[in-house]
């Protein structure tokens, strides 16, 4: 067995140092990484970004594009022939349909091979033919990657964190109450073990529908060809010291250390490690509206999200040797379409706050990396209205109707963001229930109906400068 896994190791070794080689003598290869916490966008944002790849025309933040040096770009199969393809096509057709409507949420991890044709610039754009540079987007399902985090952690540890995290939650009420009454030293029961695994999992989901981030493991939510598996069924419980031969403690510590080998590791190995630039989208409007306790939620989620990157810069030698490093993260604040440009300002500050101790260690291990408010998709239009002898900075947009569909037309204010985020960041350390001296509320809306011209994607704010940072550099 410990034979065979060498082998195999030595295996992937060998071609991945191949590939490498490949990639860095011949047809350069840019592997992006997309992510993002529950409902930050990530559908929307590969379909609209790759869209406004293949037809550039509100692209002039991006340098290649604008300086005419992109000769064309195309779609190819993607080089992972067991990844299933990102459904891009059916994905535009639900945002740019006659009834547009938000595509389904990312619910498996999936890919895209987009090719660009690029002129060299500099001294070299005389000397040199155009070259061919592969993108290769990788989209996963956010509840996946907070499992990174659980690499360095052991049982005990989770489930103390866990536990401490949820007790004073309304969401968990059933689950605590249940685990109160749990003997962790009896001997394993299974039905207990379901019983407890299922409570728990609702727990996860109910966590999540309320606007917290802290749902791991993320196969809970998203179990697939794994429901109703040993590696699934376990839950935290908590004993003082060592626990005894065949107790549940016992039984529920060796699941965990299952899930972390049989679906955690494989992740990372397979996918994650082989990612050098990355996005991570996050829903930073949804956690202000959700309260004080979900933007703490939120500044804990993202530390975690950073510590699972391998950061630092992918000079050829250590490409060749080492493997790859994530050299560029992208920390983008989305839905920015939700408020009037004049407090976009404000949110990028929020989100640079939010990101501030993940974001200094990365840059101390040597990656580059960058705050920003976008929208993949800009639903709305901007409007000022009277209000009480001072104009309003509003938003006007068809709000989204409870099941999904598209409702009236109307014009919102949303409140005005502190122009300090420690106004918001302060009472979410401590621990407030609510905003003492405001209401942020922020509507849903669905896409608008939209006439593109030949040569233009979809409307978006910053998309382009987006795509600057984490590709430009490459083309």
């Amino acid at each position: 067995m410990v034979i065979s896994q060498i082998a195999d190791g030595l295996m992937r070794g060998v071609e991945g140092a191949g590939d490498r080689i490949s990639e860095a003598l011949f047809e350069p290869v840019i592997r992006l990484g997309v992510t993002g916490l529950a409902r930050s966008g990530k559908t929307v944002f590969i379909t609209s970004l790759v869209a406004n790849l293949l037809d550039r025309g509100r692209m002039p933040g991006l340098a290649a594009e604008r300086d005419a040096r992109i000769e064309a770009a195309f779609l190819q199969p993607q080089p992972d022939d067991t990844v299933p393809r990102f459904d891009y096509e059916s994905n535009l057709a639900a945002l740019t349909g006659p009834d547009p409507r938000w595509p389904d949420s990312t619910r498996a991890i999936s890919e895209l091979r987009l090719s660009f044709r690029v002129r060299p610039a500099g001294l070299l754009a005389g000397l040199q033919g155009p070259r061919t540079v592969h993108l290769d987007i990788v989209d996963y399902p956010g509840e996946w990657l907070l499992d990174l985090a659980l690499l360095d952690q052991n049982y005990d540890r989770w489930a103390a964190d866990t536990m401490a995290r949820i007790e004073g939650r309304d969401t968990a009420r059933d689950f605590v109450a249940r685990v109160r009454g749990v003997d962790p030293e009896a001997p394993h029961d299974e039905p207990l073990a379901q019983d407890l695994a299922r409570r728990f999992t609702a727990c996860l989901r109910r966590a999540r529908t309320e606007g917290f981030h802290d749902c791991t493991p993320g196969r809970f939510l998203l179990p697939g060809d794994l429901e109703g598996s040993p590696a699934l069924t376990f839950a935290p419980l908590s004993v003082a010291g060592p626990s005894r031969r065949g107790s549940l403690h016992r039984e529920m510590e060796r699941r965990f250390d299952a899930y972390k080998r049989a679906v955690v590791k494989p992740f990372f190995r397979d996918h994650f490690a082989r990612i050098d630039r990355q996005v991570v989208l996050v829903d930073a409007l949804g956690a202000i509206h959700a309260g004080p306790q979900a933007v703490e939620d939120m500044r804990r989620a993202l530390a975690e999200i950073l510590s699972a990157f391998r950061p630092g810069r992918n000079v050829l030698l250590t490409r060749l040797l080492r493997g790859k490093r994530v050299e560029k993260i992208l920390f983008a604040a989305t839905k920015a379409d939700h408020l009037h440009h004049v407090q976009h300002p404000r949110l990028t500050a929020i989100m640079e706050a939010l990101i501030r101790e993940a974001r200094d260690r990365a840059q101390f291990a040597g990656a580059e990396t960058a705050a920003m408010a976008i929208a993949a998709l800009r639903a709305t239009t901007e409007e000022m209205r009277p209000h009480n002898g001072r104009d309003l900075p509003c938003v006007r947009g068809r709000l989204l109707n409870d099941d999904g569909t598209a409702g009236r037309t109307a014009a919102f204010y949303p409140g005005e963001l502190p122009e300090d985020p420690a106004r918001l960041l302060a009472p979410a350390r401590e621990g407030a229930e609510s905003w003492l001296d405001a209401d942020y509320r922020f509507m849903s809306f669905a896409p608008a109906p939209l006439t593109l011209r030949p040569g233009e994607g979809p409307p978006h704010i910053r998309l382009d400068r987006a795509a600057q940072f984490l590709i430009g550099d490459r083309l």
